[in-house]
């Protein structure tokens, strides 16, 4: 068996070029987040997300197959680190829009990527697209039918459209720049009140909607500056032919649509960790305390340093492989995605809350950058269903199914 940990020299050139951007216009754009609400927070990133867009880098997320410049789930690994390491808001807005396009991406004929994906192929202005699927009171639950169904949102056919009502929540830029709605919306609605649970659902693209709701923004204490909101979808209308694959295929396109996604979020771990570690490596070999030599001479401040940077290599690896094994479609991509997800959210939580130990009661001062990564680090095992839902509904399903295979995680 032959490993390779090597990026190719168009990776290598794609991390140098994110890394220097990242650091050019993401790190100044931090300051939005001291702004007074949410929106103004929000809307403060628009310089700084249009500046990504211009530089390709919505275009480097989306694959080559619709028009895109990604060749690889590695390619979006290696942008999500270095995005994430300097400024989570900003990244999760581009992030968001990239997982808001992938129903289309996955999902739609080449008529509907030509339809819908071209705003977000262009290198100008500020495009945002949704994935709208989490709704008020959870959604873990998505195919059971009523009284007890996670997904409540209803879709039914009128005068060859599609005419959808229903409430979402944790949607990413959903109600876009101005409070109009977000350029696309993917929504997961209940299309079929008779047909069995498992294909009672179906996947609408919307696009520049009209009546989006804004019931509130959410004022979440990590990415202060990324757009949280709250909508109610009000007779909001697609063409019939706006369906994502077929009619009840929603929960298998969604469940496709995250396929890669858990992978990233290991990465997002990964560059927080990695944040934190740099600051409290600086702080190490320069403050004293009052004492004769830098802290980082103790032996206890070099050794929590240590196991800090073990366990970023770790989650890195481990996401990486993981990221690998989705390109290629391994049997157990799925199960390494999932794992790398749970990892690295609970690590990162970990780890950042260990180099807080190491900078001492600064690291509980605003102006010390740890406060705010740690909160950034407690969304990860919440995201993309929760750490409880992957281990139950993913994880815990696969050591279940009657093949599954413990070894295949180390066959490649």
């Amino acid at each position: 068996m032959t490993l390779d940990f090597a990026l190719t020299p168009r990776q290598r050139d794609l991390r140098a070029r994110t890394r220097s951007v990242a650091r050019n216009v993401l790190r100044d754009a931090r300051s939005a987040e001291r702004l007074a609400t949410p929106e103004e927070r929000f809307l403060a990133t628009r310089p700084a997300y249009e500046r990504l867009i211009s530089e390709g880098f919505l275009r480097a997320c989306l694959p080559t197959a619709v028009g895109g410049d990604n060749e690889s789930l590695v390619d979006t690994a290696v942008v999500v680190e270095e995005l994430f390491a300097e400024n989570g808001s900003v990244a999760l807005t581009l992030l968001g829009t990239v997982l808001g396009v992938t129903p289309v991406v996955v999902g739609g004929t080449p008529e509907q990527h030509k339809q819908f994906l071209a705003p977000f192929l262009e290198t100008t202005g500020a495009p945002l697209a949704a994935f709208c699927s989490s709704e008020p009171g959870g959604s873990a639950n998505a195919a059971s039918p009523p009284p007890g169904e996670g997904v409540r949102t209803r879709a039914v056919r009128a005068d060859g459209r599609w005419v959808i009502n229903g409430r979402k929540k944790w949607v990413s830029s959903a109600t876009g720049w101005e409070r109009d709605g977000a350029d696309l919306l993917c929504v997961v609605c209940r299309t079929d009140e008779d047909a069995p649970p498992e294909s009672a659902i179906s996947m609408i693209a919307v696009q520049n909607p009209s009546g989006v709701e804004l019931d509130r923004v959410i004022a979440s204490p990590g990415y202060r500056a990324h757009l949280l909101p709250e909508i109610t979808l009000r007779d909001v209308t697609a063409p019939e032919e706006n369906l994502l694959g077929a009619g009840g295929a929603g929960l298998r396109l969604s469940g496709a649509s995250f396929a890669g996604a858990s992978a990233l979020v290991g990465l997002m771990g990964v560059a927080l960790m990695r944040s934190a570690f740099v600051h409290a490596w600086e702080f190490a070999r320069t403050e004293h305390r009052g004492g004769a030599a830098p802290i980082l001479t103790h032996q206890a401040v070099g050794y929590a340093l240590a196991d800090a940077k073990i366990a970023i290599e770790a989650v890195r690896a481990l996401s990486l492989r993981a990221c690998w094994s989705v390109d290629h479609r391994e049997p157990a991509a799925a199960e390494l995605a999932h794992s790398a997800k749970v990892f690295a959210s609970e690590t990162a939580v970990r780890v950042i809350t260990d180099l807080m130990r190491v900078v001492g009661v600064d690291s509980y001062d605003d102006v010390d950058p740890l406060g705010g990564l740690l909160q950034d680090a407690l969304a990860l095992p919440i995201f993309a269903g929760g750490n409880v839902g992957v281990r139950r509904r993913a994880l815990h399903a696969l050591l279940m199914s009657p093949d599954y295979d413990p070894l295949a995680t180390s066959e490649t």
